[in-house]
């Protein structure tokens, strides 16, 4: 079957993505799929070109994709691959028409982030036993806390990205943005300990300086990473699941909690956009409406009078 336009426009912006934006494997991934789907779309309406998409049928797309039960969060990332492709044909072909520059997803139910508080992230991070895998899983659990890294960035954490004079960390983050930020002594000591034990040997190049690693020293990897913290967390009895990004969310919320300086845990994170930052604020203020309630006089329910 011959390629249409469409299709061609398709796969020359996914070759744009990876070879010049150099987007992960993972981003390039979601964009194919999304557009793949738009594709199988088109072509079942006839729309074999792309200036002969209009904004009407985007949005039958996106009430296909909403009727087969795809999650308000999937929709917008289909509609945000579809606006990313017209955008590039109106630099790259002279498109200057987006059908998906004004359709929106539905809306979704905005969840707040699972998080630890300070008693029971002690409970989680005193769990640990003396074995090499032991150490190294405190370690990555005291480091996730102390500095809010995203599972990518310590999973990809090579032994000299650790200043410890400095007691700093540099990462790389999403769009291979590199950011430093601190690390805590606990953390600091952790690792220490976990690298007193580290295998010497790896099976490979790009093993031999990694931080965290297997016991056969092969890099650690991020699914690795998620079982362990999910096993350290059974151990210690806690009522759900551990995983990085809760540990990341933790962080977030006792640092906005203690500071309330937005900007500073912004950066911390890495967000590109503040406004990414400021579901925290949420939490935030859940904590002091507890406060409140526990409290003020006014608050507390009183007991009714007796007849």
């Amino acid at each position: 079957m011959t390629e249409s336009a469409l299709g061609a426009a398709i796969r020359e912006f996914l070759t744009y993505l990876r070879e010049v934006r150099q987007l992960s494997p993972h981003t390039l991934t979601n964009y194919q799929r999304d557009l793949n789907a738009l594709l199988l779309f088109c072509d079942a309406a006839g729309l074999y070109e792309p200036d002969a998409v209009q904004e009407s049928h985007i949005r039958q797309w996106v009430t296909g994709m909403h009727r087969k039960g795809l999650a308000g969060s999937s929709i917008q990332r289909s509609l945000s691959a579809c606006r990313s492709l017209y955008n590039h044909l109106g630099r790259q072909a002279g498109q200057p028409r987006n059908p998906a520059a004004a359709v929106q997803a539905p809306r979704k139910p905005r969840k707040l982030p699972k998080t630890l508080d300070a008693d029971q992230l002690d409970h989680f991070l005193s769990k640990s036993d003396d074995s090499p895998l032991g150490l190294r899983d405190l370690a990555i659990a005291e480091l996730f806390y102390s500095s809010g890294l995203r599972l990518a960035e310590l999973s990809s954490l090579n032994i000299h990205d650790i200043d410890r004079n400095g007691r700093l960390v540099t990462v790389t983050g999403k769009g291979s943005k590199t950011r430093t930020v601190p690390v805590g002594q606990a953390a600091l000591t952790a690792i220490d300990n976990w690298l007193a034990q580290r295998p010497a040997l790896a099976p490979d190049s790009d093993c031999a300086d990694a931080l965290f690693t297997s016991s056969r020293g092969g890099r650690l990897s991020e699914r690795s990473i998620q079982a362990r913290l999910r096993l350290l967390g059974r151990k210690a009895g806690m009522r759900q699941d551990v995983h990085p990004h809760m540990l990341r969310h933790s962080f977030a919320s006792h640092m906005l909690e203690s500071s309330g300086d937005l900007r500073a845990v912004q950066e911390l994170l890495g967000h590109a956009n503040i406004a990414t930052t400021q579901i925290y604020t949420h939490l935030d203020f859940q904590h002091l409406a507890k406060v409140y309630d526990a409290a003020h006089p006014r608050a507390r329910r009183r007991k009714p009078k007796p007849e």
